[in-house]
């Protein structure tokens, strides 16, 4: 089976990459791009541990052809950060200690960032329905929900 040359973006870099015709966007970003933030869960995109997002779109990368990722731009958990600067949400989460394996983590976040970059004044019941397809058997969910719900207000205060 030939290999497959994708041109992407990548976290706003020109990226390319050769993958199978049957990799998913997952194993690209954590098996050739080094991008092991995403985890995989459970492989059939109910738990959200490797959400990133497609052209501003949120998806599930276990679900996604690598292939699927040419002309197109792939944000992730290592897209987040500006350099050494956490993302409010990043701050928010060690702040409200809304974390503990790590495993969901990166993916809720990614998922937060999508949800506020769409509504930046989510109420707690818009927010846990965003997050409803991130999985999480470690905290409860209430910090996380308390944390994206500080962030937004801390965003919208410096916009």
């Amino acid at each position: 089976m030939s290999k497959i040359h994708v041109t992407t973006t990548l976290n706003g870099d020109p990226t390319e990459f050769l993958c199978d015709p049957e990799d998913t966007l997952l194993d690209v970003l954590r098996d050739r791009l080094g991008m092991t933030g995403s985890k995989e869960g459970c492989g059939t995109g109910d738990c959200g541990a490797c959400s990133v997002t497609l052209d501003g779109r949120l998806v599930c990368s276990c679900l996604v052809l690598g292939a699927e990722a040419a002309g197109r731009s792939v944000t992730t958990i290592e897209g987040m950060a500006d350099g050494g600067t956490l993302h409010p949400l990043q701050r928010k989460f060690i702040e409200h200690a809304a974390l503990q394996c790590g495993i969901c983590t990166p993916g809720i976040l990614v998922a937060a960032k999508s949800l506020l970059e769409r509504n930046p004044d989510p109420t707690e019941e818009e927010t846990r329905y965003w997050l409803a397809g991130n999985l999480c058997r470690c905290t409860g969910y209430d910090k996380i929900i308390r944390a994206v719900l500080d962030a937004a207000a801390e965003m919208r205060e410096a916009s």
